[in-house]
């Protein structure tokens, strides 16, 4: 009895023991668990194309920008000994002019519109601003009268003029307007028997518009 009782014990312990050992084992062989690693996405360079310098003639005044009756009469680049001595010493180093008019033979009447468009040092281009609206204010005008007139506001400097005959007969106006933006001066004027102020306005600001 007592040989049968140990034999049930001994047989019992001999059970915990091999599920502890199962159990143990099962615990060793199970691995620890991975990380997961995110992969970085490559960098995939990138070769940006130079941006090259805008030429003057890309500034300049296109006949779709006039209204249709007016023709180009000349566009041509500035050559050096067109350019004044103080304009080179201010740092001229490029620029650009534009013309064209309008005729009525049957009336007598004519009208012009240029441009011009010069590039500077941008260190120099407030002085030669200044100088232009000086030389403007105060260049004689004989016989006939100049002064300023309201204009909107364009690029970083701008004033305007209108200049007037009243001796000609014919009465003949000029309006002057000079503005800068970047390092570009631009002078663009209007004059003739018929002359008009919006259109005037609508291409100086177009103007504008093309410097980029």
């Amino acid at each position: 009895m007592v040989y049968g009782m140990e034999h049930s014990w001994t047989a019992r312990i001999l059970v915990v023991l091999i599920l502890c050992s199962a159990g143990c084992t099962d615990t060793l062989s199970e691995a620890p668990p991975q990380k997961t690693v995110t992969p970085v996405p490559a960098t995939i360079p990138t070769t940006e194309i130079p941006r090259l310098p805008q030429s003057p003639s890309d500034m300049a005044l296109q006949p779709s920008d006039l209204p249709s009756e007016y023709i180009l009469r000349d566009r041509s680049v500035m050559a050096l000994p067109e350019v004044s001595q103080l304009g080179r010493s201010l740092g001229w180093k490029q620029g650009y002019f534009v013309s064209y008019f309008r005729m009525n033979s049957n009336t007598n009447d004519i009208t012009r519109i240029q441009q011009s468009i010069s590039i500077f040092s941008p260190d120099s281009i407030n002085g030669v601003f200044l100088l232009e609206k000086d030389e403007l204010k105060n260049q004689p005008v004989s016989p006939g009268t100049r002064y300023e007139i309201p204009f909107p506001s364009v690029g970083e400097r701008s004033i305007a003029f209108r200049e007037t005959t009243p001796a000609d007969p014919e009465r003949p106006v000029t309006y002057t307007v000079i503005f800068t933006k970047k390092n570009v001066f631009e002078k663009i004027t209007m004059s003739g028997t018929t002359t008009d102020y919006e259109t005037l306005k609508r291409l100086v600001l177009r103007a504008e518009a093309l410097i980029d």
